[in-house]
């Protein structure tokens, strides 16, 4: 995961050069976008990447009990951690969002515990906001927490301590992207695979929001998780993450982020909890424009 800030920093370099858009998708790198302030974001969550890997490694055997169901989330947490965001005109041309909002900074691409732009409902109507990917629970005595919180079981909103306030409220948001990044093990080594739309549009991928308040400083902080879905039966993303050799396919919990049609973000936005569990549905395969980002690594024995 980390492995690629050195190719993105080879970006870096170029990044006062305009970029041509990706052929088919007619998003360019915007030149608005401020270089410093953006790729010193993007620093920020490469760094915080090798500091989750870290918890997850040292804090695995030491969590409470009342967390203890965080153990098995983190087994697929790292099923989407990166992706790449559209940038502001993109987000303006797509979701008429951009312009009625304050300029904002992220990264072009995120990583957990990075900064990541998403859409809510407010007063206003829609608002765009940038927060941390890894919600904040309103229980936790800090930003920074010991379990990875960048994902989300949509089947187990109601259950869980960290996101049960945040579902019941209906604080869900639509996270944009413009691609995601999944790992495939079918070759028995890991090869990171590339999610596009088909159409050339950027995903509005389901997530749930909470605003974060340190109690001394009244310090506030927006954060975001985004939902997956159990994808066992699906013909394209049962084929990603590394399989569990104890379980049969049928059985694996393959997860999915969960796009949302641009017809249905008021829904996902404002509709009930019922209307809004109505659109934990994935798309077909043929919606996705995926292939792997490196080539399979031959084994030196053969």
């Amino acid at each position: 995961m980390c492995g690629t800030f050195k190719a993105t920093n080879e970006r870096r370099r170029i990044w006062g050069r305009k970029v041509p858009a990706r052929p088919g998708t007619r998003l360019a790198t915007s030149s608005d976008r401020a270089p410093g302030a953006a790729w010193e974001l993007h620093d920020i969550s490469s760094a915080r990447c090798s500091d989750i890997h870290a918890q997850v490694k040292g804090t695995a055997a030491c969590w409470p009990a009342h967390i203890a169901h965080r153990r098995r989330t983190l087994q697929n947490s790292l099923m989407c951690n990166r992706y790449v965001t559209p940038d502001q005109a993109a987000v303006e041309r797509y979701w008429h969002i951009g312009r009625q909002n304050p300029p904002k900074l992220w990264g072009p691409q995120v990583h957990p515990r990075g900064l990541g732009p998403f859409i809510r409902a407010s007063e206003r109507g829609q608002e765009l906001v940038v927060g941390q990917w890894a919600l904040i629970p309103p229980f936790a005595n800090s930003p920074k927490l010991a379990y990875s919180t960048n994902t989300a079981r949509a089947e187990e909103l109601a259950q869980k301590s960290t996101f049960r306030q945040a579902w019941a409220r209906g604080q869900r948001c639509i996270i944009l992207a413009e691609s995601f990044d999944e790992p495939c093990w079918e070759s028995g080594t890991n090869v990171w695979w590339r999610f596009r739309r088909t159409d050339g549009a950027p995903w509005g991928l389901a997530g749930l929001w909470n605003t974060w308040i340190r109690g001394e400083t009244s310090e506030v902080v927006e954060s975001y998780t985004m939902l997956t879905l159990n994808a066992d039966a699906h013909a394209l993303m049962n084929r990603m993450h590394k399989p569990d050799p104890s379980k049969p396919p049928h059985a694996q919990d393959k997860r999915s982020v969960i796009p949302i049609a641009l017809s249905d973000v008021d829904q996902w936005l404002n509709g009930s909890q019922e209307a809004a569990t109505a659109l934990f549905v994935l798309p077909p395969p043929g919606a996705f424009d995926a292939e792997p980002l490196e080539s399979p690594r031959q084994s030196s024995l053969v």
